[in-house]
């Protein structure tokens, strides 16, 4: 059972060098919470602000927790997102497979390398798997960790069951440095003999992503601060290897709450899900990119950033070691922003679909996104707002009733008798030729041009609040249709 030292020398020999390398791994076990999104926009902002390399790795060692399509969603999420990478399953690269579970010969292999390094040891005990993936085991009451390597060895070869443990030193301490932590030391005591590899010959999260970040020459390590327990165990598995450990950067979590995390389990929106909320993907990104970090200097007082300012401007060294709590009322603001930035024909693009929701009929849809751009905060609120183009939905007579407008039943009743033949005698069906005729008019009338509008808009739409007053929504919802609604609206107030 000895080992091939050049196959180690082949491996390290692939390794890039050089430049700043950052990987996000996630697993594909169905969606993108908010959490992961964040950790895969940091990790691909440091790369890119170093000019380095972005890698995606599909971290799919836990075979039971796996969802048909969830690889399909990591790539479709990052590409809506521009979070381009460079090496991965899709591209390739200098160091694949960038999937684990193709990668499975690697880990057994280094497992027993470490064992010959004195960093780890074959146990044979009973354990349950549950137990093992949680690292519950009483590291004293191991008898295997004192088997002398040639009897383990021997029992190995005869085919016993075993899993191979990490031998953490009994006494001492460990310190690790964080990025965002700083310096931090634990008792070695306090520490497990965690699994590395389980008795299937498959790794553990903890073992393959130490083998992987090493073997694909990752700089920097972005992760939850969950994980930050785990972090001395993995720096002892660098130094038992002899490996330069790279830089750690753990994000503190993104928080529903001041006292609960976000999850998936309590109906906290994944990114596919705020998509489905009609939040634009640039919002999404940028509202994300300041959960947990905040710009520096000639930047601290804005807020508002695309992906490329982001990569510029992006440091370490101003992510946060609080929290994040994620407030949905800052995402409908930021995308409110950004759904006016767009030009006019991109809006009209982005919101046709939700128009045509409930807009079946042959309108101007440029002229109803011109009416909705500066009135929306979500793209899903378009329906709603409207609905009252393809048919005038029943109204009580109480709306004609304003109190700002100065209008009543009665006020309106006459000024819808004034408007009708008014609007019967333009032979000009334009915005400007309906506005400077009921403005006109209104003066004519010795009225506010409100207490006009208020119930030519109120007969057109059947509403109380619309996109749009009664000018833009007369002219888009044509002559006759606008004249029809009005003597209806008439009609009942005449009643």
């Amino acid at each position: 059972m000895a080992l091939d030292m050049t196959y180690f020398a082949e491996m390290e020999a692939k390794i890039p060098h050089g430049k700043v390398r950052t990987r996000f791994a996630p697993s594909p076990t169905g969606y993108m919470h908010v959490g992961n999104l964040r950790t895969a926009l940091y990790t691909w902002l440091i790369a890119r602000n170093a000019g380095g390399t972005f890698v995606l790795r599909i971290e799919d060692t836990d075979q039971g927790r796996l969802v048909e399509g969830a690889t399909d969603v990591i790539y479709r999420t990052m590409k809506e997102c521009g979070l381009t990478h460079d090496e991965g399953p899709d591209v390739g690269g200098p160091v694949a497979p960038y999937i684990q579970s193709q990668r499975r010969d690697t880990y057994g292999k280094y497992a027993q390398l470490l064992v010959e390094k004195g960093g780890a040891y074959y146990c044979f005990c009973e354990k349950a798997e549950s137990e093992e993936d949680a690292g519950d085991f009483n590291r004293a009451a191991d008898p295997c960790r004192d088997i002398p390597l040639d009897v383990a060895r021997a029992r190995v070869a005869a085919g016993e069951p075993y899993v191979i443990r990490q031998r953490i030193p009994a006494e001492g301490t460990t310190t690790f440095h964080d990025a965002i932590f700083g310096d931090i030391t634990v008792e070695n005591k306090t520490l497990d003999d965690q699994v590395l590899l389980k008795r299937d010959g498959l790794p553990t999260y903890n073992f393959a992503n130490v083998i992987d970040d090493h073997l694909m020459g990752i700089t920097h390590v972005v992760r939850g601060s969950e994980y930050l327990s785990s972090a001395p165990k993995y720096n002892l598995l660098y130094e038992a290897f002899g490996w330069e450990i790279p830089t750690y950067v753990h994000c503190s979590p993104v928080m529903r709450d001041a006292q609960n995390k976000m999850s998936k389990r309590h109906g906290d929106p994944s990114y596919e899900d705020l998509k489905a909320q009609g939040y634009l993907t640039e919002a999404i990104l940028n509202y994300v990119a300041l959960l947990g970090w905040s710009p520096k200097g000639e930047y601290a007082e804005e807020e508002i950033f695309s992906l490329e300012q982001l990569s510029q401007i992006f440091d370490l060294a101003a992510i946060s070691k609080s929290p994040a709590i994620f407030d949905i009322a800052k995402l409908d603001h930021f995308n409110a922003v950004y759904l006016r930035s767009l030009s006019p024909e991109k809006f009209c693009e982005v919101a046709t679909p939700y128009i045509r929701q409930t807009v079946k009929g042959d309108f101007d849809l440029a002229g109803i996104a011109a009416l909705l751009q500066a009135r929306c905060e979500k793209l899903t609120e378009i329906p709603e707002k409207v609905d009252f183009f393809d048919a005038c939905p029943d109204y009580d007579v109480e709306f004609f009733t304003n109190k700002k407008s100065k209008t009543d039943p009665a006020v309106c009743r006459d000024m819808l008798h004034a408007a009708i033949p008014m609007l019967e005698g333009l032979s000009d069906w334009t915005t400007d030729a309906i506005h400077d005729g009921l403005i006109a008019l209104a003066e004519s009338l010795g009225v506010k041009n409100a207490t006009l509008m208020w119930p030519v808009r109120i007969a057109a739409a059947g509403k109380l609040v619309t996109p749009g007053g009664a000018v833009e929504i007369c002219q888009i919802l044509g002559k006759d249709e606008t004249l029809r609604r009005l003597r209806a609206g008439l009609t009942m107030l005449e009643g």
